[in-house]
């Protein structure tokens, strides 16, 4: 019998002191891609992520269930110097450490950056926070919905005559931050094979937002233009955005070029509207965005979602359903994917949560169990690793160390 597909990350430790979302997602990455994490928790209080949420009947909430499998729980209170040495024990051992405290708290345990690499200098370590190590605000505490604010999205999200509104979810930039503190953590394992150092990922909720808005920042410095709200409509391109259906519903239509547009036209009867047309170039249409759209909407009106999703797909107009998340469970292409991954567990029975992203053909990962108990893995991380006899767990216990 041949051994089994070994995932990338094996043999790679990860020491995950972060809490709620942004580092606990980050982890949770390497963990689906075999590195082995121990999640370390405040003892009694647990991880806030743990209270954030549905909470289920056996106590834990499904952000905690979904977005930490994978991990190995133990519990540590940094704060107490027994627990600080405790942690550098660790930290030898170690590949990674991931935390997302505000600035200078590790500092303030003796936990800091200078101390930890002394430790281990091949230590790699992801720092998230609100706005980063450095900087003015560093100090600022911040969450999801700051650093949407902040990096310019929510400005963005919502209709021009009203407030801006929250851009789908408050925690996207957790979970972007997440995403690049795992790739910062693999660049960082990349470059440690050149050099045999260990470095620093420093990364402030905002930045993952401030970098995924196309050309907003050149634009300005160019051209002075400061981007408004356009609800569902996209700056540079029209027709570009959610039109109604017959039967209630909304469809997602996408005119990236004049070439698009073109083939629109024809599947709406009016190709004399492009080639040659009044709305032949971009630059027609978006003088007249309003009036585009308008025509677009009045159009797809006249069919339900799925005879106007058909009759795009037929002329080649990329487009696709504005889905619920009722839809998606029900929908033929989540399913051939995979996308939703069905797990079993003692505590919640079957429950069904993102699959894995990326999808890699000869190391895919996998999902093990779902967020474990708090401190389910004391006795690993305690008498297994670190080697500590039974009247030390004892005694660290009664002093709520561990």
């Amino acid at each position: 019998m041949s051994d089994p597909t070994p995932n990338p990350l094996d043999g790679v430790r990860v020491v995950d002191v972060s809490s709620f979302l942004a580092g606990p997602f980050c982890t949770t990455q390497l963990a689906e891609f075999g590195a082995e994490v121990f999640k370390l928790e405040l003892p009694v209080v647990g991880d806030p992520l743990r209270k954030f949420g549905s909470v289920t009947e056996c106590g834990e909430t499904l952000p905690w269930l979904s977005e930490c499998r994978n991990k190995k729980s133990a519990t540590l209170d940094l704060r107490k110097p027994e627990g600080a040495e405790l942690l550098k024990r660790m930290v030898r051992d170690a590949d990674v450490l991931v935390e997302n405290f505000q600035p200078g708290t590790m500092e303030k345990w003796g936990l800091g950056w200078e101390v930890l690499r002394e430790v281990n200098p091949r230590l790699i370590m992801v720092r998230i926070s609100g706005f980063g190590q450095t900087g003015p605000y560093r100090g600022r505490p911040g969450f999801g919905r700051i650093g949407n604010a902040f990096g310019g999205l929510s400005f963005l999200a919502g209709y021009p005559d009203r407030p801006p509104v929250t851009p789908g979810s408050a925690t996207i930039p957790d979970y972007l931050a997440g995403l690049y503190g795992a790739l910062g953590t693999l660049l960082a394992m990349q470059a440690r094979e050149k050099t045999g150092r260990g470095q620093v990922v420093d990364i402030g909720l905002y930045e993952p937002i401030f970098r995924i808005l196309d050309e907003l920042a050149p634009s300005y410095q160019l051209n002075g233009y400061i981007r408004q709200r356009m609800g569902p409509g996209t700056v540079n391109v029209v027709p570009h955005s959610h039109y109604p259906t017959q039967d209630g519903r909304w469809i997602a239509i996408a005119c990236t070029s004049d070439k698009i547009f073109a083939r629109l036209a024809e599947a709406m009867g009016v190709p004399e509207y492009a080639e040659g047309g009044k709305w032949e170039t971009l630059a027609q249409r978006e003088a007249e965005r309003a009036i585009v759209d308008e025509y677009v909407s009045d159009w797809t009106s006249t069919m339900t979602r799925d005879e106007a999703i058909a009759t795009c797909e037929k002329f080649q107009v990329p487009c696709g359903p504005v889905y619920a998340i009722d839809e998606i469970f029900e929908d033929p292409q989540y399913k051939a994917r995979e996308n939703i991954k069905w797990m079993k567990d003692p505590r919640v029975g079957e429950l069904a949560i993102p699959n894995l992203v990326p999808r890699l053909s000869e190391t895919p990962g996998e999902v093990k169990w779902l967020g474990p108990s708090m401190g389910a893995h004391n006795d690993e991380v305690y008498r297994d690793w670190l080697r500590l006899d039974e009247a030390e767990i004892e005694r660290l216990t009664s002093l709520r160390v561990i």
